[in-house]
Parts: structure tokens; C-alpha cells; sequence
């Protein structure tokens, strides 16, 4: 069964139009809601939703940071060399410059959070089935 599946009709916010500008980058599917993009400023806000199965691959951000402001579901939080943290709705992450990470829903729930990001992010490498198979044993 399918946790907080409400989310795909948008919280707070509408959920937005599938994610296709970084769906490389993401493994599943994921819908984008800018809802602050001026090239006049150096921080982009948008609500990002996962369906279950989605995550995104490990990446950093140079010159900024990203905070996450959790709006609804279940997901995950990790930072490499660190043990991944579960997310519910409420939850605040601040990734700091040049940390390299990932973030995603669990595996039976939808997720949606507020990106606030400044910087540049640089996306590398998938984050391999063995780390997500295992998160919540």
C-alpha cells in the first residue's frame, strides 16, 4: 500500500509538472513547482514531490547551500559518510556548502519538500540500490 499518496494533488502548494529539466539526475519519478526563479537572484525555490521508488543522485552544491523544509510523506536524508535520516512532514535539513548528499522518499510513501537553494549544484553518481535497499532495516 501507498503512504500519503494525497501528496500528488500538491499540499501546501500544486505538485507541479513532471521534473523532465533533471530527470537524468533523478532514479523514478519527480515533479517540480518553481515557485521563486529570478535570474536576478542567486536562490531558487521550488517544491520537489517524489513518487515512491524516487530518489535523486548524490550531489553537491558549490557557492550556496540547499535547506529543505519537509511539507508532507516520508523520506530520507543522507550525507555521504553519515547514516541517512528519516524525514517526516515538519522536518528542517540544511546541507551546507560542498556536502555532498542525497535525498529521497521511502519506499512506500510519496514526498514532498520545499527546496531552497543557492549555488550551483553539481550532480554525480546514482545512489546504487544496496544503500536505498537497505535504509529503515
Amino acid at each position: 500500500m501507498t503512504k500519503n499518496e494525497n501528496l500528488k494533488d500538491g499540499v501546501i502548494f500544486p505538485v507541479g509538472p513532471e521534473n523532465v529539466n533533471y530527470a537524468q539526475y533523478f532514479t523514478g519519478m519527480s515533479y517540480l513547482q518553481n515557485l521563486v526563479s529570478d535570474p536576478a537572484i542567486n536562490v531558487c525555490i521550488g517544491v520537489v514531490t517524489f513518487e515512491p521508488g524516487t530518489r535523486n543522485n548524490w550531489h553537491i552544491h558549490h557557492d550556496g547551500y540547499q535547506l529543505l523544509l519537509v511539507t508532507g510523506g516520508e523520506g530520507w536524508y543522507q550525507e555521504e559518510g553519515k547514516p541517512a535520516q528519516h524525514l517526516v512532514a515538519g522536518d528542517v535539513v540544511v546541507t551546507h556548502d560542498g556536502v555532498k548528499h542525497w535525498h529521497s522518499e521511502t519506499k512506500d510513501s510519496w514526498f514532498s519538500h520545499i527546496g531552497v537553494t543557492a549555488g550551483t549544484p553539481e550532480w554525480l553518481e546514482p545512489v546504487t540500490d544496496d544503500i536505498y535497499d537497505k535504509l529503515g532495516e
